[in-house]
């Protein structure tokens, strides 16, 4: 892997990023780019860099202003190897060898080495207050111009540099937990200058400070012998480091690394007392640096945390758990809910049509998925599970609302609408595709429930049981939406007949339980175009009537005053078929349903 290192005029205006090989990466001011802050020759989408087989390509594109430069001559598209460079405005982008690594061996003598905990550091004040906090002011811009975790890296060193001014190398570090315990990765390294040779961080000393003190440590090396390189050094003689590791859960493992030379200053400055010692204020800044590093990652951690759950909670609800424990928010309790189930129908042909080629059906199942899911959410609802093919979304915890019945049959409504339109466009990846839902409102148990090693957002109770076989049922029923009696009971008393409408079906049994229950099926707003018109569903409801009454020859006429390409009215016609126009011998209007659908 190598990488680019870029340096303007002044000595603190540089960084360099890791380039891999096949990734191509866009140079410019745009916050999506690489970008070069003190660099205002830059457009804001400059140049494509590609790096491959060990040359680089450079490639200007057409939004560029500014010219660039290489080998002294302009240049637009062209290719570069190893230490060779290109200049646009003030700044030279030089390719180089590969990113920094640490030491396998630490042979040089530690002729003084101090741990320091961070309560030693806070109660010593800065010798000189007024340089460190200015430049502990470009702290806001770290923080809002950084795009990625590379970017952060990179700040942060250059931050570092501004303010150790002794500092020859910086790197961020981090000791491996994982695939190769106790190995030190270099997250980011840079040099003050472009000088030749490696900056290898000490192992030794890494380890020292985050796996065993947990507090930063300084070593002081004794002189290398003439003519000996050390693993650890730029160019072997670097005299001093230390490593202040970052703190919390989501930095653990990781520290900053700072190494310098002694230059003109006598050795007796880094071994004296800590009191007088020359690197106190400097390990001081760094830990003030380190631990502003760990807050700003533990709050993209939370961030990133907070992103997902958004994926599952409305944004009202994300109110909610923003602003209360999280541990109380999720807590469940008995509540009354209104609990949707969404099917895809056609996915088992779909499945057996594509047997070679599954990876493209489950991206289309995955779509069929984010339309019920979007439906749920922008309704204020909870993504509660995925069960296959199938979706399934409560209202009424963790805040109950007046209107979260309503809420249910608008996501049911809008799902219905939406697959509708994917099969007037057959060439969409949804065309073959179509939804049953299934609402229930009633009284269950909501919130974080599992067992202790993994736990869940869900719901549990009948109102779940009973919407479940109510999307079952309407493969039985031919309609696309079914709802039961208390959410039927909501449509057609408190929401207006320009929002949503419903017919009673019929009176059954569900397959698996007890009690009988009228299903309805819940209707979007009349139309010209409609299928059902008002007239429509009051015919249907006088055959229902009828039935249920047991008087069928009047039920059988009325049926065939619904619209024939109605197919939910076949469900009673053909049950009266079957009996030959004769309920059975103590009819009670009950139709038992002998399977699940």
């Amino acid at each position: 892997m190598a990488e680019l290192v870029a340096r303007g005029e002044a000595q603190e205006q540089q960084w360099r990023r890791s380039l891999s090989e096949g990734q191509p990466v866009v140079l410019g001011r745009d916050p999506q780019c690489w970008a070069v802050a003190w660099e205002h020759w830059l457009s804001r989408r400059h140049a494509e860099l590609l790096y491959d087989n060990g040359k680089l390509r450079v490639r200007q594109l057409p939004d560029a202003h500014n010219p660039i430069f290489f080998h002294g001559e302009q240049a637009t598209d062209f290719s570069l190897a190893a230490g060779e460079a290109f200049v646009i405005g003030r700044t030279t982008f030089t390719l180089g060898s590969g990113p920094a690594t640490a030491s396998s061996t630490d042979e040089k003598q530690v002729i003084q080495s101090y741990t320091v905990s961070a309560e030693e550091l806070h109660r010593l004040p800065f010798r000189d207050a007024p340089q460190r906090i200015d430049v502990l002011g470009h702290l806001t811009k770290l923080i809002f111009s950084v795009a990625d975790e590379a970017e952060l890296f990179a700040q942060t060193t250059n931050l570092l540099f501004e303010g150790i001014r002794k500092a020859e190398g910086i790197a961020v570090v981090a000791v491996d937990e994982d695939d190769h315990p106790g190995a030190v990765r270099i997250l980011h390294a840079d040099r003050r200058l472009a000088i030749d040779g490696e900056f290898r961080p000490s192992t030794r000393l890494v380890r020292e400070a985050i796996e065993k003190q947990k507090s930063s440590v300084v070593h002081v090396w004794a002189g290398a012998p003439a003519g000996v390189v050390e693993p650890f050094t730029v160019q072997g003689n670097f005299d001093w480091a230390f490593c202040t590791p970052l703190r919390g859960d989501t930095s653990s493992g990781m520290g900053l690394y700072v190494a310098g030379r002694l230059l003109e200053a006598e050795p007796s400055a880094l071994l004296a007392p800590w009191e007088t010692n020359d690197l106190r204020d400097d390990l001081k800044f760094a830990e003030l640096v380190a631990d502003m590093l760990s807050a700003l990652r533990h709050t993209q951690a939370l961030q990133r945390r907070q992103s997902v759950l958004g994926h599952f909670f409305s944004p009202s609800v994300m109110k909610v758990l923003l602003t209360k424990d999280p541990e109380t928010a999720l807590r469940p309790r008995e509540t009354d809910v209104t609990v949707l189930f969404c099917d895809l129908r056609g996915f088992s042909r779909e499945v057996e049509l594509a047997v070679d080629n599954l990876p493209a059906i489950l991206e289309r199942v995955s779509a069929a998925l984010g339309v019920m899911s979007n439906c749920i959410l922008q309704q204020k609802g909870v993504v509660a599970d995925f069960l296959g093919d199938a979706a399934m979304g409560f209202w009424g915890w963790p805040l109950a609302a007046a209107d979260d019945v309503q809420q249910a049959c608008l996501a049911a409504l809008g799902i219905q609408a939406m697959f509708e339109r994917f099969a007037r466009e057959p060439n969409h990846p949804l065309a073959n595709f179509r939804a049953g839902v299934g609402i229930a409102t009633g009284h269950a148990i909501a919130g974080q429930i599992g067992t202790r090693d993994q736990t869940k957002v869900t719901v549990f109770g009948p109102a779940v049981n009973l919407a479940s076989r109510l999307e079952g049922l309407t493969k039985i029923l031919r309609v696309p939406i079914l709802i039961d009696e208390t959410t039927a009971r909501f449509v057609a008393e408190k929401m207006p007949r320009t929002v949503a409408r419903c017919r009673r079906l019929a009176r059954v049994k569900p397959y698996g339980l007890a009690t009988p229950v009228i299903l309805s099926e819940l209707l979007p707003p009349a139309t010209l175009d409609a299928l059902l018109s008002d007239q429509a569903i009051h015919d249907y409801e006088v055959a229902l009537d009828a039935f249920l009454a047991g008087r069928w020859d009047e039920a059988y006429n009325a049926l065939h005053l619904v619209p024939p390409q109605d197919l939910g009215k076949d469900f009673l016609t053909t049950y009266i078929l079957q009996h030959n126009h004769l309920p059975p011998p103590n009819f009670d209007g009950v139709i038992s349903i002998e399977s699940k659908g």
